[in-house]
């Protein structure tokens, strides 16, 4: 995929697309244990530190563009922090970039709720296996 500009994406930016750049958790969940998403934590540094959620590679906000060497251009990447504001600002740059990026409506908070007890365990065994 090659890179656009800003005004090249507004122009093109309709309700495909406004789809397009969410994906909810289940879905997320599949395409990662499918190794077909790369998921990328883009919480500060403290954040990350006092919580973590076991899956998906921490790269900062504010680190991204000096760090895209380490994004896996074959795979959808999946872009998180608690909520989805900042996942939205970092799934419309890596768009821009040319890859091809969703952010988790759900956030890492829909993650740690929906991870727990039996469905974390089962969860882990499926990517494990």
């Amino acid at each position: 995929m090659t890179e656009l500009d800003f005004g090249e994406y507004l122009e093109a930016f309709d309700y495909d697309e406004r789809l397009a750049m969410k994906i909810g958790l289940t879905e997320m969940l599949d395409l990662y244990a499918e190794g077909r998403a790369q998921l990328i934590d883009i919480r500060f540094p403290e954040e990350h530190a006092a919580w973590q959620v076991g899956i998906g590679q921490h790269i900062p906000l504010n680190e991204l563009p000096g760090r895209l060497d380490e994004l896996d251009r074959d795979k959808t990447i999946v872009t998180m922090c608690p909520h989805y504001d900042r996942a939205e600002i970092a799934r419309l740059y890596l768009t821009l970039k040319g890859y091809h990026s969703r952010y988790l409506t759900d956030g890492l908070l829909g993650i740690a709720q929906h991870l727990r007890g039996d469905t974390a365990r089962d969860y882990m065994n499926r990517l494990e296996g």
